[in-house]
């Protein structure tokens, strides 16, 4: 009688184990779909739009809004240099690799997030802000639009995001000083979140975990996970419900089409 229960016991431990591990690789560790290093050693057939970033941009936690962006606009090859975990001197290293080496016409750069959780001064993150895109011009030529950063949770009048403020402003100020284009995502984002009441920033890794084992292995929508937690458009404080996502590519498809955002 013991032996099968043991053997019952073995089996659920590996199958939590496997699931563990899928969902793990799924949201933290595969790289991003269409990435530099897939992609940019061949000759581009079409137009190469890069859109380079964190983990809002590689879309393996939270919205994929780049792969939106490939669906809609089959004229344009997307390079996903999006990174988990990226900061803007992590950017700023791979500039060369990830960007310019795939020769592209244009480049979005939506990066910082992780800067104001890591409490790097907002100097240092302009001059990083500044030296990518001062290299992007030099090396490319392409057009360039700067991202500013989504709320960090929902509730905007909270500590972190009053910290916000100071990062947002050196987009902003990178964008007017090297005349490339500024995209209010913040402020598209801010509009919607004024209404009603909000949650406060509370991301971590164990609820970031849990929303992806939510999208992964139970497949409910970006959305459905957010609203369940009171949440509009961030599904864990920090990354893309389905709805966020669609600003930034709505964003993104006025300037590629040369619209006001």
């Amino acid at each position: 009688m013991r032996r099968p229960i043991v053997i019952l016991l073995s089996i659920m431990v590996a199958a939590a184990l496997c699931a563990t591990g899928t969902v793990g690789y799924l949201a933290f560790l595969r790289p991003a779909d269409h990435a530099p290093s897939d992609v940019c050693a061949a000759p581009a057939t079409r137009p190469r739009v890069v859109a380079a970033g964190a983990s809002m941009t590689q879309g393996s936690l939270g919205a994929d809004w780049v792969a939106a962006l490939r669906a809609a606009h089959p004229a344009y090859e997307f390079v996903n240099a999006g990174d988990n975990g990226d900061t803007s001197a992590g950017l700023r290293e791979r500039v060369d690799a990830d960007i310019v080496a795939c020769r592209p016409t244009a480049v979005t750069l939506l990066i910082g997030s992780n800067d104001v959780r890591d409490g790097v001064p907002p100097e240092r993150y302009r001059a990083n802000l500044r030296a990518i895109v001062d290299r992007v011009k030099d090396a490319t030529g392409a057009r360039i639009a700067l991202m500013s950063l989504p709320p960090l949770g929902e509730k905007l009048g909270t500590g972190i995001n009053r910290t916000l403020t100071g990062y947002n402003a050196a987009v902003k100020e990178v964008a007017a000083q090297t005349g490339v284009t500024y995209l209010p995502l913040h402020e598209r984002m801010a509009d919607l979140l004024r209404q009603g009441p909000r949650t406060s920033y509370g991301f971590s890794f164990p609820l970031a975990f849990t929303v992806a084992a939510e999208h992964y292995l139970l497949r409910r929508t970006w959305d459905e996970i957010a609203r369940a937690g009171g949440r509009e458009l961030l599904v864990d404080h920090l990354h893309l419900t389905d709805r966020g996502g669609a600003i930034v590519t709505d964003l993104s498809t006025r300037w590629l089409n040369g619209l006001e955002p």
